[in-house]
């Protein structure tokens, strides 16, 4: 049952929060000292609840039309794994890049770690080199 019931809570947050945009509604799903395991692909976050929030509000500036859609997840006692993808267009500043008001479509999985119902530990692994090519920050590779 807590397997079903921490499913829905990453759900529910990738449609408020992530979706919505509403990003204050974080604390709802997170640890005020919630440890992110990767994060080298965002450099413009802090640490715990705090560093998150930052992170999102970037992301929803660079990106104002993100969308997120979760197409599968598998979950075991305390831990939740989403496959995902989301898509946007940019119309901001993202890791230096100036807007170039194009489309990203960008796939990735997230594994939640949960402690009495929130989220205690996340871990993402997203496709980032397919999203500065989409930028056109990074050449596609030659064939």
């Amino acid at each position: 049952m807590q397997d079903t019931t921490n499913r829905h809570a990453v759900r529910r947050f990738t449609e408020v929060v992530l979706n919505q945009g509403e990003i204050d509604a974080v604390a709802q799903f997170f640890w005020d000292d919630v440890i992110e395991q990767e994060q080298a692909y965002l450099p413009m976050r802090g640490h715990g609840l705090r560093g998150l929030k930052q992170m999102l509000r970037g992301l929803r500036t660079s990106f104002p039309d993100m969308h997120w859609t979760i197409y599968e997840q598998i979950s075991e006692v305390d831990k939740v794994l989403s496959r995902f993808e989301w898509t946007g267009t940019h119309h901001g500043v993202f890791l230096g890049i100036p807007p170039t008001g194009r489309s990203v479509r960008v796939w990735g999985m997230v594994v939640d770690r949960f402690v009495l119902g929130k989220i205690k530990e996340t871990r993402i692994i997203m496709d980032t080199l397919g999203l500065m090519m989409q930028l056109g920050a990074v050449p596609p590779p030659r064939v």
